[in-house]
């Protein structure tokens, strides 16, 4: 069996050998190396793949979170690709589920917050999306201007894990809520901060988008005996707080039948971002803000058209990929075909096409250098017989001493034997043949120590 090898082998690498020259070691190295690189160029073809599935942690049932995954999950699927979404609490969960790699997700929706949230993570953020304004309802007899007379009320700020909780707290603080004016704070999500609102259970709630639905929050605008807060120290807010946006509701906007709101509001919150974990394929990439664009980009109550996704930069950067999405959109590929015919096209270029483009000027290059080579070889042994040659024309013109002949033959036999050690490819046969042929010729002429006629010539293949 082993013999059987060996010859197969050989025979393998006899075509290599004996057209190029090379040593069989040599050859084998050639043909292992090749065949590395070829596996490596398919090992990368495949590798290089987008994934047809990914995660994304979203928000709470009825939040807006949950509508905007749902509409991403629908408009992907019929590109072939797979979105699963995981529910959450909210901004923060989906925070920590993208810092933690155990938990497998891929990108999720997060508002804008302090900049500590962003401290040693990686992530990458591929720009915002929408704003998400803070809407606090409360009860009262008349209006009140200050979130500071919040101050000793019951309070729903949103449950652990949303960004409305963790807003709401920054707002309280700033006002001396719970520092110098104690307040009760409830963790209630948005259906039980609105039913208890409505019930008198409590005094205020504090809803964003990222927990609360769009129903709930139109139920309590029509809700008499509700207020809506309106923050007419907005610009403060925001020249305080740097990641928060000043927003307006128009008079009339909300129902311009029953004038809602009756006077001009005005709003404050962050914006929301997609984040993402470090490696998200580019194709992904690509398709998340292609997305993005057809469900956030039209013309909204806060927001102009085309307005969104954009690449507003706060705690984490923008991604490469997202950063070249924003500057010149997809890539030609993918704007012009199907996305898996486009996914196989570009792995095909990225793949194959270097393994090629190194692969041709290495064939190129191998018998250009070998031929070079041997050449050089058989060129040099011609030079040592012409000087032999002029040597013994010179000796010629006089009797040879024995010792001169004896060291212009010791001469010839050190190229004789250089000659025998020389590797030819069978494409050079023509050529050595013809090196021998001379090598007998001027060893005839030293034999007689005259210069007799012309050699004898041979054409080069």
């Amino acid at each position: 069996m082993k013999d059987t090898r060996k010859t197969d082998s050989s025979r393998f690498l006899t075509p290599l050998v004996e057209t190029f020259g090379l040593s069989p070691k040599l050859a084998l190295v050639i043909v292992l190396g090749s065949g590395l690189l070829l596996a490596l160029t398919i090992f990368w073809f495949f590798h290089s793949a987008p994934p047809t599935t990914f995660t994304i942690t979203s928000g709470p049932p009825g939040s807006s979170f949950e509508t905007n995954a749902e509409q991403y999950c629908a408009i992907l699927a019929r590109k072939g690709v797979t979105l699963k979404i995981i529910p959450s609490q909210g901004s923060e969960e989906n925070l920590d589920r993208l810092n933690d790699p155990k938990s497998h997700v891929d990108v999720g929706f997060v508002e804008v917050g302090p900049p500590n949230e962003s401290a040693g993570s990686k992530l990458m953020s591929l720009g915002s999306i929408s704003y998400q304004p803070l809407l606090i309802f409360y009860l009262a007899a008349a209006p009140i201007t200050l979130l500071s007379d919040l101050g000793g009320k019951r309070l729903a700020i949103g449950p652990v894990g949303s960004g409305t909780r963790s807003l709401a707290l920054t707002l309280l603080q700033l006002n001396g809520i719970n520092t110098n004016d104690p307040a009760t704070l409830l963790d209630l999500d948005a259906a039980g901060a609105a039913d208890a609102l409505l019930k008198g259970n409590v005094d205020a709630a504090f809803l964003m988008g990222d927990s609360a639905s769009p129903q709930i929050m139109k139920q309590l605008l029509l809700s008499p005996g509700i207020r809506l807060f309106n923050f007419t120290q907005a610009d403060g807010y925001t020249r305080r707080i740097a990641y928060l946006n000043k927003l307006e509701i128009p008079m009339g906007s909300l129902d311009f039948g029953k004038n809602l709101p009756s006077q001009d509001l005005y709003l404050i919150g962050p914006t929301v971002e997609i984040l993402a974990r470090p490696g998200l394929h580019p194709a992904l990439s690509d398709l998340l803000l292609e997305t993005a664009h057809q469900v956030h980009g039209g013309a909204k109550l806060f927001q102009h058209r085309d307005e969104f996704p954009a690449p507003l930069e706060y705690n984490f950067p923008i991604s490469p990929d997202a950063k070249r999405f924003y500057t010149s959109g997809k890539k030609f590929l993918y704007r012009s075909l199907p996305f898996w015919l486009a996914s196989l096209a570009n792995r095909v270029l990225v793949s194959f096409v270097p393994f090629i483009v190194i692969l041709i000027p290495l064939v190129r290059a191998v018998p250009a250098l070998y031929k070079w080579r041997v050449q050089l070889g058989i060129n040099r042994r011609y030079r040592t017989l012409l000087a032999l040659e002029h040597e013994l024309e010179r000796e010629s013109r006089e009797p040879m001493t024995l010792e001169k002949r004896r060291e212009l033959i010791a001469r010839l036999e050190s190229v004789v034997q250089a000659v025998n050690h020389m590797k030819i490819p069978a494409s050079f046969a023509s050529q050595f043949y013809s090196l021998r042929e001379n090598i007998t010729f001027v060893r005839g002429r030293l034999a007689e120590g005259v210069s007799p006629a012309k050699p004898p010539r041979h054409k080069s293949p």
